[in-house]
Formats: structure tokens, sequence, C-alpha cells
């Protein structure tokens, strides 16, 4: 959880700098790679954390207009990295601008629950970072590299000078 808005603001560049690595990596063949027959496709699930971000923070009052949540994917991967470079920088910047430390202890409606706003924030990077695997998985099985978040990922560990895993 977050207490300070410095701690939401350090945590949250992180984040997005990786999902942006992922966003910006998938192609727009990619984008039709289903889960199973009946779900969510790679770009469905990437266009999902791009309107995820006005959905949810919309709830607290803080008016975020960059990105309308109830946009149909974009068919173009280049359209959706940038929809979440908007989204992102938006809230990152509003949330700078208009609350302070005080304001993450405010209680909002949250889906039919009072949640504070250090939750609200919170639940919204832990929703990201779930998606985000499932990003991951749905690029292998596209054919496209997955960049390295936490670490080198498979096709990364030569640059590091280390000697690609067999698993």
């Amino acid at each position: 959880m977050y207490r300070s808005l410095d701690d939401f603001s350090s945590a949250y560049q992180q984040l997005t700098e990786g999902t942006q690595k992922l966003l910006d990596a998938l192609t727009d063949e990619s984008l039709n790679q289903p889960v199973t027959e009946g779900h969510r496709t790679l770009g469905q699930m990437a266009w999902h954390l791009v309107v995820t971000i006005p959905e949810m923070i919309q709830r607290t009052g803080l008016p975020l207009s960059a990105i309308d949540h109830e946009t149909a994917p974009p068919s173009s991967a280049s359209e959706i990295a940038t929809a979440y470079r908007t989204a992102s920088d938006e809230l990152a910047q509003a949330i700078t601008d208009q609350w302070t430390d005080a304001d993450l202890d405010v209680v909002d409606d949250m889906y039919g629950q009072k949640w504070p706003r250090h939750l609200t924030i919170t639940a919204l990077v832990h929703h990201e970072i779930h998606h985000r695997g499932q990003l991951t998985v749905l690029m292998r099985q596209a054919g496209l590299a997955v960049p390295g978040l936490y670490g080198p990922s498979k096709e990364e560990w030569g640059q590091y000078g280390m000697e690609t895993p067999s698993y």
C-alpha cells in the first residue's frame, strides 16, 4: 500500500516503464493471439490495461480524459502503446498535481465497496502486474520476443554476458 505520493510515483514510474516495453514489442499481427477460444486476445488484454487507468481512477473523482475507457481496442499495436503512454502519463501528472498525501486516505465508492485511495492505486498497480504476466505468455504464443521486466528474459541473457538457460 502506498502511504505517500512519492512512494507511489516512484513505483508507478517503474511499472509503466516495464509495461511500455511490453506494449512496444507488440505487432499488429500478434494482437489476434487468443488466450483460448472465447477469451480475450492479446490486443484486447493490452487495451484492457490502457482503459482500466481512466475507468478505475475516475471513480476517485480524478478526471482523466485522455482516453475514453469505453473505446473499442484499436487494430494497431502502436496505437495501443501510444494510448498507454498517454493514459499512464496523464494519471501520474494528475495525481502529482491534484492529490496530497492526505488524499490517499480519502474513501471512494469503488465497485460497490468503500476503498481508501491508497488501496485503489495499489489495486491498479496489482491489476496491471497481473495482466502483464498474461501478456508475456500470449506474446510467447504469438512468437514475439518478450522484454525482461524483473531481470533478463530468455532472449536477453546474452546481452548480460550470461549463458541462456537450457530450461
